[in-house]
Formats: C-alpha cells, structure tokens, sequence
C-alpha cells in the first residue's frame, strides 16, 4: 500500500492541538486477528484502511494510544523481512479524529514510524525501515522524517533516522 499521512513536527509524545498539552503514550501489539467484520466497523468509524488485510499477510498490527487510555490514536502494519534486514511498512493510519491539522493530537504519523523503526532495531535490522510512499507526500517524508528513495516512490529510513525518531519518541530506550 501507499503510505498516506501527515507527519507533524517531531516531538516526544502526542500534544493536544487544542490545549498544547503533552500526553505521554504508550504502544501494543494487536494480538486478535482483525476480522472483515472489525475492519468493516473501523471504518463505519472514520478508519480509511481494511485492517483485515495486513493480518491476511502475516503484518503485526500495533496501536499507538495514550498511556493508561484504550482509545487507539493510530494504528501501524509492519512485517520484519530478517534476511534482508530491515522492516516493511504496509499501512500507517492515524485515527480518524487525529487526522490533519486540525486533528485532535500532533505526532501521531512520526509517532508510529517511531514504533517501526524501534522494532525493527530490537529484531536486529538495524532501524531500517522500508515502506511506499504515495507520489505527493515522498519529500515530505524526506523532509519531516530523514527517508530516502530508492526508486520514485519506495523509501527506507536507515539506522541515523531511525536512531533520530527512536531517540525523540523512546529516549529511555535511546
């Protein structure tokens, strides 16, 4: 899939766009399989994406949500490629009240590439991060999140950005 969102200035967890309120946060990996029907009501919600698929190709699912609250704010589909050491990106999505600028909470895009590339560093990749992006957003990507091409629309974040996000978004890990 294009990779479609929005990456809002980094900072080390979610803020409150109304407030400037800064809300630690806290992520998990779905351990359900997402049904048809799920995803089906997902998007009754306002969720763009069938989250049934990722799960259909052996992606883990993670939410992203704020610490001690069960509302999802975004949610990530990565699949760990180890013999060719790095992770995939398919599907990165904020939650609906989450998206654009006029979005309930910033940092929910940065946030989720954050979790990808951490978990690609603690499964031994190094941080890299691969994914495609959609035509329009490749040098927002560039610019907001240090990714480079490989070819006009496929992009990798590799060890210096991952470390970047990881440190902005897990400095007790960094």
């Amino acid at each position: 899939m294009e990779i479609d969102i929005q990456i809002d200035p980094l900072t080390n967890c979610l803020v409150c766009r109304e407030t400037g309120e800064q809300l630690d946060t806290e992520f998990r990996l779905v351990l359900k399989t997402i049904s048809k029907k799920d995803a089906v009501a997902l998007q009754r919600k306002g969720w763009k994406f069938d989250w049934s698929i990722p799960h259909q190709h052996d992606y883990e699912v993670y939410e992203l949500l704020l610490k001690d609250d069960t509302q999802v704010q975004g949610m990530i589909a990565l699949k760990h490629i180890r013999d060719q050491f790095y992770t995939h990106v398919d599907i990165v999505e904020a939650a609906p009240e989450n998206i654009g600028h006029l979005g309930k909470y910033k940092g929910v895009g940065a946030h989720l590439f954050a979790i990808a590339c951490k978990l690609s560093w603690d499964v031994g990749n190094e941080g890299y991060v691969q994914f495609t992006a959609k035509t329009n957003l490749v040098e927002h990507y560039r610019e907001t999140l240090g990714a480079r091409n490989i070819d006009s629309q496929k992009m990798f974040i590799d060890s210096y950005g991952a470390l970047k996000l990881i440190k902005t978004y897990f400095p007790e890990e960094a």
